[in-house]
């Protein structure tokens, strides 16, 4: 009898990751509607920011999650993994055009706010670093770059979840416990993968 990671892993072999894209992409335009028609509250440009920016976060966090999956259950879903860092992308650039267009609006106000809020200082540095890892998510940059530059254009990931998790908790009024979770997850993430790297090298 086949154990559940197998199980698991078969199906993943047969899923097309296309259909997921889509349904990755699904809450965008669903809670650009609630915002329109009132189905996000009182300040629906605020809570619009808040969710685009918590699925990207969510994105990011699932990504970091298939190294640890495939290391210590076996389960591999590497398929899934650029997929997920193309819909974190996604949300990252509504929030912050949610943020440019609809929230502030004015350029000179933008450059301020940048500039004297760290909180927005540290969630652009983050969309920044994110930004070569989304244009070079295809077979083709792996080709011109070669796979050993590739991956570390792709190590920027860290980096940029680790500053968006801070963005979140910066920008959260008090202390605020599901911020804080967010980046506690994250960096228990990223020390499992520094020490499992230590072990190799030194193995």
């Amino acid at each position: 009898m086949k154990d559940w990671t197998q199980i698991i892993n078969g199906w993943a072999r047969r899923v097309p990751t296309w259909p997921l894209y889509i349904l990755c992409l699904l809450p965008a335009p669903w809670l650009f509607w609630l915002g329109l028609t009132g189905g996000l509250g009182v300040e629906p440009i605020k809570e619009l920011e808040h969710e685009y920016g918590e699925l990207a976060l969510q994105f990011l966090l699932a990504g970091l999650c298939i190294t640890p999956l495939r290391r210590f259950a076996g389960l591999n879903l590497l398929k899934f993994r650029r997929m997920l860092g193309l819909a974190a992308y996604t949300y990252v650039s509504l929030h912050l055009l949610v943020w440019l267009l609809l929230d502030v609006g004015a350029l000179d106000r933008i450059l301020q706010d940048i500039a004297k809020r760290p909180y927005i200082t540290v969630g652009m540095l983050a969309f920044v670093l994110l930004t070569p890892l989304a244009i070079t998510s295809n077979t083709l940059s792996i080709r011109r770059l070669g796979a050993a530059a590739w991956r570390r254009v792709h190590w920027l990931v860290y980096p940029s979840v680790l500053l968006g998790a801070l963005h979140y908790v910066m920008l959260s009024k008090g202390w605020q416990m599901e911020p804080l979770i967010y980046l506690l997850v994250i960096v228990a993430l990223l020390s499992l993968r520094v020490q499992f790297r230590r072990r190799v090298n030194t193995a």
